[in-house]
């Protein structure tokens, strides 16, 4: 049978009054799969190729379909809840079959109408893809694939009294402090950070800005494209508040600084009483 939650190149095999039959290179009668004709492409030909994922019907039967999903196997996804019933919860993952949750594996009770950030697998038991909304249980910090000071890819879990934590890579769990994040932050929110440090039990530090002299160019790039949006001034200069900084720019006092520092050395900005100000050139 072909892999179910994955997106496949397949190969149109013959039109059939169900829908299309496809087969991947293999030529195994276990690995034909149909199309159903709601999803049959408006023009084909036989031996055409098609992009589709595969996964199981209202009858448990493998199926594939050339719509998107929101989230594939062993993939993370923040996702609406649709139903809750006698055996767990659904979810709208973009297909016509909603994706379940058994009770089991919700760290809180679903509620339809709410967004759950999630973790699609495959069942073992009942070999159907199923979610988890106890992400932590499907990331590993005893092995890191990450180094200091490395871009990484962030996903935001949940709120703690020291800040925020984000799966890392889809692979660990991290934390930004608070006094590194200024800029609204809430679960399921994708974006990039860098590594800080990782400590010796494997827990990372995650920052939202590039460490050091590496921060300086893009938020001296931040600071210049919003006096272009205001006409060329900015009420912001070294006496200016932590809080007023911001605000106006979602970075902290120290990487204004160093950027305003930056542009004024390049002769792109001057540095007045009340603020700073694009130069002619």
């Amino acid at each position: 049978m072909l892999a179910l939650g994955q997106m496949h190149t397949l190969t149109i095999d013959r039109d059939t009054p169900p829908g299309l039959f496809l087969k991947d290179d293999s030529g195994k009668k276990e690995n034909e799969v149909l199309l159903p004709n709601k999803y049959k492409p408006e023009h084909f030909e036989l031996e055409d190729e098609i992009d589709v994922f595969v996964y199981l019907d209202h009858d448990e039967r493998p199926v594939a379909t050339n719509l998107k999903p929101y989230v594939k196997l062993d993939e993370f996804a923040y996702l609406r809840c649709v139903e809750v019933n006698a055996i767990g919860a659904f979810l709208d993952w973009g297909l016509e079959k909603h994706l379940f949750v058994p009770f089991k594996e919700q760290a809180y009770p679903m509620k339809e109408g709410h967004w759950y950030l999630i973790f699609c697998y495959l069942d073992e038991a009942t070999e159907r893809l199923v979610a988890s909304s106890k992400v932590n249980h499907f990331l590993d910090n005893e092995e890191l694939t990450i180094e200091p000071f490395e871009e990484v890819r962030l996903i935001v879990t949940n709120k703690t009294e020291l800040g925020f934590n984000v799966i890392v890579n889809e692979l660990h769990q991290g934390l930004i402090y608070h006094d590194e994040i200024f800029q609204e932050l809430k679960t399921g929110d994708q974006l990039k950070g860098w590594v800080k440090k990782t400590r010796k039990d494997n827990k990372i530090d995650i920052g939202l800005q590039r460490p050091g002299y590496r921060s300086i160019e893009p938020n001296a790039q931040a600071i210049l494209n919003e006096l272009e949006l205001q006409n060329g001034f900015l009420p912001l200069h070294d006496k200016s508040s932590p809080q007023e900084i911001q605000s106006h720019l979602e970075m902290s006092k120290k990487s204004f600084k160093r950027a305003i520092g930056t542009l004024y050395k390049q002769k792109l900005i001057s540095i007045e009483d009340k603020g700073i100000r694009l130069t002619e050139s």
